[in-house]
């Protein structure tokens, strides 16, 4: 997410890796461990001074956003084989795991961030054979690729969505957060928003959608609907976009603004106190780390992979 406010803050909060995958995550690789020493006869990593090294640990992670690292064909945009053409750099620079910015197919409402399709590779960063050849380029040189999951919203512009706002009976409807706007006194014909959230890129967090006459709900940009993770469909969706990558290769994800993925029940109206830091309440979610938990157990468990949360709303304590 490209932040236009409280930039400080959030990139602060990359350095948390939420807990809630975290401790899941070092058991599961700790089992999955036990099982292959007593399948092969190989041992884990010696302990040193008690304490065992794991890559995901030790690492040195670099992160590219692909628009401005190198551009390979003088379009003067950056490229995945840009990124190819500096992977003996990278590697001589003694990074181990390079972070890719957003990738997919975009709008580019939010520099990528907004993503009409996860299985596809943003054009003018090339294709998904350009992606096949730098992942290839990064495993011959013993590096490791995380990719951003951006799966708190997507692109209006998501097939998702556009079945959505269809209309209101459609199978994808409450894929998204649809509510009716409040009476509007003043001018009946334009209804309120349902509540007073606010958008982290200014205004209300709602948008009326003429199709069906409701709003939408978007805690960032207007073409950035938010996605409805008390959906059991929504999770098994975001679950198989995952195995998809980590399939072909990739060692994980840096996901971003995750915490915020659990919305609060019934959406009600934010307190004074409350609206003078939102995202400490959107971030706390009552099925947050419920959600989290799933994800571990029904993908991230089953690979070997790290996982780095924006955990924006996220504080130490």
């Amino acid at each position: 997410m490209i932040w236009p406010v409280k930039r400080t803050a959030v990139l602060l909060a990359l350095a948390f890796v939420f807990a809630a995958i975290s401790i899941d995550q070092t058991i599961a690789q700790q089992d999955t461990s036990a099982a292959k020493t007593e399948q092969t006869g190989h041992r884990s990593a010696a302990l040193v001074n008690g304490y065992e090294p794991m890559w995901w640990k030790e690492a040195v992670v670099y992160q590219v956003y692909p628009r401005s690292f190198q551009d390979s064909n003088g379009d003067g945009i950056g490229d995945l084989n840009g990124l190819t053409q500096h992977l003996d750099y990278l590697k001589k620079l003694g990074v181990n795991v390079i972070w890719l910015s957003p990738h997919y197919d975009s709008p580019n409402a939010d520099n990528g961030y907004d993503i009409r399709d996860y299985r596809k590779v943003m054009k003018e960063f090339g294709t998904m054979a350009d992606f096949d050849r730098m992942l290839a380029g990064i495993k011959a040189r013993h590096m490791r690729l995380i990719v951003d999951l951006v799966v708190n919203h997507s692109s209006d512009e998501h097939r998702w969505f556009v079945e959505s706002r269809s209309s209101k009976d459609n199978p994808y409807r409450d894929y998204y957060f649809w509510h009716d706007g409040k009476p509007n006194p003043a001018d009946p014909a334009h209804p309120l928003p349902p509540n007073n959230y606010p958008s982290f890129f200014s205004g209300s967090a709602w948008q009326w959608d003429e199709t069906t006459k409701q709003f939408y709900l978007h805690y960032f940009a207007v073409k950035q609907p938010d996605l409805n993770w008390d959906n059991a469909k929504v999770r098994e969706d975001v679950f198989a976009l995952m195995k998809f990558w980590l399939d072909k290769g990739v060692d994980g994800f840096r996901m971003d603004v995750i915490p915020l993925i659990s919305k609060q029940p019934g959406l009600p109206d934010l307190t004074p106190e409350q609206l003078k830091d939102p995202p400490r309440l959107w971030a706390n979610g009552p099925h947050r780390d419920e959600y989290l938990q799933q994800m571990n157990r029904e993908v991230l468990s089953k690979y070997d992979v790290m996982t780095v949360g924006e955990a924006i709303g996220i504080t130490l304590e």
